[in-house]
């Protein structure tokens, strides 16, 4: 599982707005070179209207107040993702519940939550992969409107799928035949936090979901003398 963090980001942030405040300088100083030339150049008896230099003038300050604040909202970004991922360190050896169908199929089975809306006549998880092609189609028991479903990795053909990022949706429905809604959650132990500049990442079962879909923590399982 390739690991992402914000220091490239955060490195071309920071080289943006460096090289935006080298060349508004470089203009600035261009500027004034202009300005303090055609002063001194200037015929007495008719001088130049001074109100477009002070106007441009007024514009340079704007833009480099602007580029300060940038600056300035870039730390905090960086302080606060810093921040967020000490907190969300807690969260690594603990099971996670997210408002998301994809899940991760590693050593471990890919593994998901779900709750159908009513009392379903028939039930049936189908599990795609990264492209968008059926890998596994399966029967599940009508009985239990609420549940959970592991998969671990056995395909239509009985061959094993590849580890990565596999999603489930289910079709359930009722006696009559009408469909019955369906939420579900993908679930697994959290192995680290990483950040990609902008947001918290959690690693879980291979794959990395974003904390903003969090919905559930668990405690982790205390093993048993």
């Amino acid at each position: 599982m390739a690991t992402v963090t914000d220091t490239a980001s955060t490195s071309a942030t920071s080289g943006t707005t460096a090289a935006a405040s080298t060349s508004l300088l470089s203009d600035y100083n261009l500027f004034l070179k202009l300005l303090t030339t055609q002063m001194t150049n200037q015929d007495p008896l008719d001088p130049m209207d001074t109100s477009e230099y002070t106007q441009q003038l007024v514009q340079y300050s704007q833009v480099e107040q602007s580029i300060q604040q940038t600056g300035k909202l870039d730390d905090i970004l960086s302080q606060l993702l810093s921040q967020q991922m000490a907190q969300a360190s807690s969260y690594i050896g603990r099971e996670a519940r997210f408002d998301s169908p994809v899940a991760g199929l590693s050593d471990s089975p890919a593994k998901w939550t779900y709750y159908v809306d009513g009392t379903p006549a028939t039930v049936t998880a189908t599990i795609k992969d990264a492209l968008g092609g059926t890998v596994a189609t399966v029967t599940l028991d009508p009985s239990e409107a609420q549940g959970t479903y592991e998969w671990d990795g056995t395909q239509t053909d009985g061959t094993k799928a590849a580890a990565g990022a596999y999603t489930l949706s289910i079709s359930a429905v009722a006696a009559d035949g009408s469909s019955l809604d369906t939420t579900i959650n993908s679930v697994g132990v959290v192995d680290d936090v990483v950040t990609d500049g902008t947001s918290i990442m959690l690693g879980v079962n291979g794959i990395r979901l974003s904390a903003t879909g969090l919905v559930a923590l668990t405690s982790p399982s205390v093993a048993e003398d």
